[in-house]
């Protein structure tokens, strides 16, 4: 009969239409999801204590100078500027050359003697690499690995953000550290916000 024939039909293709959204409406709702994606994750973040609490006050101050200068680098490469992550990366290979080691206590100072060389590896690339902000880049990714080592030991003298975007480093991802909760993205010249998550907050 041709009346349920044509309830058939309009059924089916309203099973079609509800299984299989429009182009637009796909679009619509990953920007959205996007846009939300930073928002979402700040509010999920997890609080994190740094291993050790009784860094003496002098070594303490001489590991937030290096920090400081390391978030220098970060905000110059926000900004798209080289020569700054280059002034940046010159005084923190400075500053990390004057830590007094002799502070640390016996097991804080293993910890530490794995992550100094490799800080300065990358701080002395980033520093001898104004004119080339690609290659500062990846060495930044690197260096904050290492930052994040040092800051989850020592801490950093004040709230620092672990936020990770995964699409820097070709797709790989690639994490940092920000002394804010807003996010701008040192990987795409404070672009592409929208993707990364905040993982953490170090206090």
């Amino acid at each position: 009969m041709i009346i349920p024939a044509a309830i058939g039909a309009i059924i089916f293709a309203a099973c079609n239409n509800s299984g299989q959204p429009s182009k637009e409406s796909e679009i619509s709702k990953m920007n959205a999801d996007s846009m939300n994606t930073a928002k979402s994750d700040t509010t999920r973040m997890t609080e994190v204590t740094p291993t050790y609490n009784n860094v003496d006050p002098n070594l303490g101050a001489s590991l937030k100078t290096v920090v400081g200068h390391y978030l220098d680098i970060k905000n110059a490469l926000v900004h798209n500027s080289g020569n700054e992550a280059a002034s940046g990366g010159r005084a923190m290979y400075d500053a990390i050359a004057k830590i007094d080691k002799s502070l640390f206590a016996a097991e804080q100072k293993k910890i530490y003697d794995g992550i100094e060389d490799d800080l300065k590896e990358h701080a002395e690339h980033i520093g001898k690499s104004g004119g080339d902000i690609a290659h500062q880049r990846e060495h930044f990714s690197m260096m904050s690995e290492d930052m994040y080592d040092l800051v989850e030991a020592f801490g950093g003298g004040r709230a620092l953000y672990h936020d990770h975007c995964p699409m820097a480093n070709d797709n790989k991802g690639a994490m940092w550290l920000s002394e804010v909760r807003e996010v701008k993205n040192p990987y795409f010249g404070g672009k592409m916000n929208e993707c990364v998550k905040v993982q953490e907050v170090i206090k």
